[in-house]
């Protein structure tokens, strides 16, 4: 793993939901609003990733203006799927010294529903802060199908309030920070931190 550089689940979160997001286009986003969860168009076959940071979704969905990333939902889960995910989670890529070999990690890549990434945390400017990562949790299989009926208890659509936050930011960056969702280290157990390859002790909840 890379020397010095903190990897930390971040999330806002209460006692029994965690908030995460996602950015689609209106043609999935508005019926899921209707429902309470994704429903048709949404492809319960591909792999869906959600981001429990504001601020990497911002970056990935350009402030909610890319093409098909219009619409950026701020989703709330139970505690105990987002806590299934993670436990259920390889990582994305194969690291030599954290796996036992290559082989063994393309074994477990291809039997587990989830994938886990680590992406460089950004600002409110959307520069990457190198020494900070950003979780990503890829669902798919049997994830994706308890994300989209079990774990999700409510959907926002959040769009205005990133550009709000966008527009800010290129006055004030201060003030853009002042108005980010409040997000802090989510309480993970040893084992389970170093299933993801976060890093040691740094799951504290405050």
């Amino acid at each position: 793993m890379e020397a010095g550089v903190l990897r930390q689940v971040r999330a806002s979160y209460d006692d029994g939901t965690v908030s995460v997001y996602q950015a689609y286009p209106a043609e999935i986003a508005e019926p899921a609003l209707g429902a309470g969860t994704f429903v048709e168009p949404f492809g319960m076959g591909r792999m869906t990733w959600i981001k429990p940071s504001f601020l990497w979704m911002a970056y990935r969905s350009g402030w909610g203006t890319k093409q098909g990333q219009t619409r950026v939902l701020q989703i709330r889960i139970t505690r105990a799927g987002f806590e299934w995910a993670l436990a259920h989670g390889v990582l994305s890529h194969y690291q030599a010294g954290f796996h036992k070999s290559e082989e063994v990690w393309k074994q477990s890549l291809a039997a587990a529903p989830v994938r886990i990434q680590w992406d460089p945390e950004q600002t409110v400017t959307l520069t990457p802060q190198p020494r900070v990562r950003s979780i990503q949790i890829g669902l798919s299989g049997d994830a994706v199908r308890r994300y989209v009926n079990e774990w999700i208890v409510r959907l926002e659509d959040v769009t205005s309030e990133m550009q709000r936050v966008r527009d800010l930011a290129r006055v004030s960056p201060s003030a853009a920070e002042a108005e980010l969702p409040a997000e802090r280290p989510y309480p993970v157990s040893d084992e389970l931190a170093a299933r993801i390859a976060a890093t040691p002790g740094a799951h504290v909840a405050q």
